[in-house]
């Protein structure tokens, strides 16, 4: 009769074991369908993002994780994914940054970050320089910064082409937000803004006012020196813009910077023939001040970039849909080119462009299109 009940307990111990292996193997089936499932090719409001991001989560944990890393003047997170494997030989890892969203109008810079996050997920396992660098490398990717504004440009049509964020107007004023590629610590107030709080330039009343543009600046900087590169990505212009805004500075690796965004720019022509445009934003666009960009490199982050996506002027920030899939696949293949010049760089692992920018080998498969536009970075 004992070894009876010792047997059924430990048949019962084996069901439950069972149970929660078999609960947490569907959670990850789940998971993975859900993320192949989801429409790459369509733009999405903030909470089907948020869902997005904890599917990529559940269906690949061995490698992304996730983070809160801030809270938006209405009090939303702001969630990164964190992608990166265990590098076997014990050795530090360096980081890639990559964030989009922060202007709130610009949706494809969003719907680009997601994109990127599938090539990853779905490329990793059967690409062994991805494998290799996701081992050197933990790649940081926030889909979405300015999540009020963001929000606020899916309440309706009279809202799709707000730009700041949502903080509450200042004294003796009716406007909302601050451009918060405006509020960062670098050079902030000097050129290119406006203090004016109806303005789309307006900076805000000091460097980092905004509990947003903060977030960004506490955990970027807190790992600094761990960083090699810098992304954010915008719309619209196709342009690659390096520091700095301000036209009297100029970065100490600048004519790497260069070389090294023409590289980009011409891994992107090779997708869908569209043309980019490489330098800084005072000598293709105009001055700014107070960039994420310019921030990054400030600190000392070596390779900062801001991407504008597509058109030139045709759709500009209401880029159609059918746009997606083409505008992404050609922005994949020049954050990859840049992402892989820095990783071999840092880790001596591969043959580098020179000086007169010759283009970086894509190890990945892209296919893509035409279209962005360009005004206000």
């Amino acid at each position: 009769m004992l070894k009876w009940r010792k047997n059924t307990l430990k048949f019962g111990i084996f069901l439950l074991i069972s149970s929660c292996v078999l609960e947490s193997s569907n959670s990850l089936v789940e998971g993975l369908e859900s993320t192949r499932a989801y429409d790459y090719t369509k733009y999405h409001p903030m909470d089907e993002i948020y869902k997005w991001m904890e599917d990529v989560e559940q269906g690949n944990p061995e490698l992304v994780s996730s983070a809160v890393y801030g809270h938006t003047y209405e009090g939303r997170k702001i969630t990164l994914l964190k992608f990166g494997l265990k590098n076997p030989e014990g050795r530090e890892k360096k980081v890639i940054w990559m964030d989009c969203g922060i202007h709130a109008r610009e949706w494809i810079a969003p719907a680009f970050c997601q994109w990127f996050v599938k090539e990853i997920v779905n490329s990793y396992k059967t690409n062994t320089k991805l494998e290799q660098m996701l081992q050197n490398l933990d790649v940081y990717v926030t889909p979405v910064i300015n999540v009020d504004g963001y929000n606020y440009t899916w309440v309706n049509s009279s809202t799709r082409l707000w730009r700041k964020s949502r903080s509450d107007p200042p004294p003796n004023s009716t406007c909302y937000g601050v451009d918060l590629n405006r509020n960062f610590n670098a050079n902030w107030g000097t050129v290119g803004v406006s203090f004016d709080s109806c303005s789309n330039t307006y900076c805000g009343n000091s460097a980092g006012s905004e509990p947003e543009a903060r977030a960004v600046m506490d955990i970027v900087g807190k790992m600094h020196e761990q960083i090699l590169c810098f992304l954010t990505i915008h719309s619209a212009g196709q342009l690659i813009l390096l520091p700095y805004g301000h036209p009297e500075i100029s970065a100490p690796n600048y004519d790497e910077l260069v070389a090294v965004g023409k590289a980009a720019a011409a891994e992107m022509k090779k997708v869908h023939g569209m043309d980019y445009t490489v330098g800084t934003s005072p000598q293709i666009l105009y001055a700014n001040s107070g960039s994420s960009r310019d921030w990054a490199r400030l600190i000392g982050i070596p390779f900062s970039y801001t991407f504008e996506l597509r058109d030139k002027g045709e759709f500009s920030h209401l880029l159609p849909e059918e746009q997606i899939q083409p505008a992404c696949e050609e922005a994949f293949a020049g954050a990859l080119s840049i992402i892989t010049y820095v990783h071999d760089k840092a880790f001596n692992s591969g043959t580098l462009p020179n000086a007169a920018g010759v283009a970086i080998t894509i190890w990945s498969t892209i296919i893509a299109v035409s279209l962005s536009t360009g005004v206000l970075v």
